[in-house]
């Protein structure tokens, strides 16, 4: 399964009405040039997760920061890493219901 069928398999189950105006998945560009994507994690099942903020620097156009904190992913990376961020999201979503 691709990143983004899995993504649109795991937004779907948290749209309960509310769940999707208070925040959902944003994906953004930004300046750097590069991706950000923020996904609310309140109100579901991994609103308490936390990560420390991780850093990978390979070069000017392949780079990811992300964290989890205050109920919410936070990433950032390169022009060519929003799979990467999304790829990352995944992996520790399926780490924290193991």
């Amino acid at each position: 399964m691709t990143n983004l069928a899995w993504l649109q398999q795991w937004y779907l189950p948290n749209c309960n009405g509310e769940w999707e105006h208070q925040g959902g998945i944003y994906v953004n560009t930004i300046d750097n040039p590069g991706w950000s994507v923020k996904i609310n994690l309140r109100g579901t099942r991994w609103e308490h997760l936390k990560t420390s903020p991780v850093v990978r620097e390979a070069s000017e156009t392949d780079w990811v920061h992300y964290s989890i904190g205050n109920h919410e992913f936070n990433g950032v990376g390169g022009p060519e890493n929003l799979e990467e961020l999304v790829q990352i999201f995944r992996d520790l979503v399926k780490e924290a219901v193991k």
